[in-house]
């Protein structure tokens, strides 16, 4: 065995070139990651809309109006609950600040941090530093709210324009490689896109399946807006491991402040337990099939990584974009054993991770419909 140094210094040259890339065209590169997943989503619906005979642009249009009917559409069946929560918010705040309050006596009168502190008094000097910072937090909001929907109208924009140009852009990229290679760099494109349209269709099966689930075990336990909360935590659910924790987190909390009864939120937070186990081990292997899992390893990094680099879009991008960077190291000899160590097949003896999903055979099914 021989270390090259000099590939070595090149190796992590790259790395540290490409996180610099990254971090300092993230107002780019958000919005354009964005966008490439939803037009993986949206590319079979507008092959549908071509073949009945509309132009690229106009079958770009209409399958974004559609998606855009079907949110829509969500957010109108919520908009009730969402209402009624939003009107629950004060009486909400003032019980968190009395639970505050009295956490903080009780551990002052244990360990005598201030001398002589008073329940009313700490309340109201708590009430009052928070208004002071109402004018802080409330250009904050309005600084992050007006940067969320510049990358909305951004990736909506890309979107739009990768949905017109695919056929263009795949043709570019091909043309990358040395013409012996073009055909096999085409279908390494071609996988990359169906891995993550696969991944995605995934996801919106699971999460429909985790929000009715939640939302009628919610239903059950009794507690307000069930739907809201369940479709909530299913969707939170997008973000790996920690959105599963919020998810169950926020109606845990909420049965906390506005139930008397400890069985409430004890209740939720079993009953999201092992909704999250049967998830883990159950639903989202057969749905995404081991073909597109990536390691638990590679997964908790690549939130980690996507974190520190990107925040919470991170968070949710790099686990996808992981299971594509796959794809492409599989074709390409040098990095195989980079592809061994996303992948999960190396980490498991079991034939079942060879067999494809449920949602691989759907997909195989449906496929002469587009």
């Amino acid at each position: 065995m021989h270390l090259s140094f000099k590939n070595l210094f090149f190796t992590i040259a790259s790395v540290f070139g490409i996180f610099a890339i990254l971090i300092l065209a993230k107002p780019v590169l958000i919005p354009l990651a964005f966008a490439f997943l939803v037009a993986f989503i949206l590319f079979p619906v507008c092959q549908k809309f071509e073949a009945w005979g509309a132009n690229k642009i106009f079958a770009a249009f209409l399958s974004m109006l559609s998606l855009f009917l079907i949110i829509a559409g969500g957010l109108f069946l919520f908009s009730t609950q969402i209402i009624d929560l939003s009107e629950n918010l004060t009486e909400f705040k003032e019980k968190i600040l009395e639970i505050f309050t009295d956490l903080t006596l009780f551990i002052n009168q244990n360990f005598s941090f201030v001398p002589e502190l008073e329940r009313g008094e700490l309340l109201e000097k708590i009430k009052s530093g928070l208004s002071n910072s109402v004018g802080t937090l409330v250009g904050q909001t309005f600084s992050g709210t007006a940067a969320f929907f510049t990358g909305l109208i951004t990736s909506i924009v890309f979107t739009f324009l990768i949905l017109i140009y695919r056929d263009g852009l795949v043709n570019a990229l091909v043309q990358f490689f040395p013409e012996n290679h073009q055909d096999k760099a085409h279908k390494m494109f071609k996988s990359v896109q169906q891995v993550g349209q696969q991944y995605l269709f995934g996801m919106f099966i699971i999460v429909l399946v985790l929000g009715f689930t939640n939302s009628i075990g919610l239903l059950i336990i009794g507690i307000d807006n069930p739907f809201l909360f369940g479709f909530l935590a299913a969707i939170l659910a997008i973000i790996p491991y920690a959105g599963t924790l919020i998810g169950a987190a926020i109606p845990v909390l909420y049965a906390f402040m506005s139930y008397d009864s400890l069985w409430m939120p004890i209740s939720i937070a079993l009953f999201f337990w092992v909704v999250q186990f049967f998830e883990s081990n159950l639903l989202t292997p057969k749905i995404v099939g081991g073909n597109l899992k990536v390691n638990a390893f590679t997964s908790i990094l690549s939130i980690i990584v996507g974190a520190s680099v990107w925040g919470v879009a991170g968070m949710i991008l790099f686990l996808p974009f992981s299971a594509m960077l796959k794809v492409v190291c599989q074709e390409y000899i040098e990095l195989k054993p980079l592809a061994l160590l996303i992948g999960e097949k190396n980490y498991t003896d079991s034939e079942k991770d060879d067999k494809p999903g449920l949602l691989k055979k759907w997909g195989e099914k449906i496929k002469g419909w587009f």
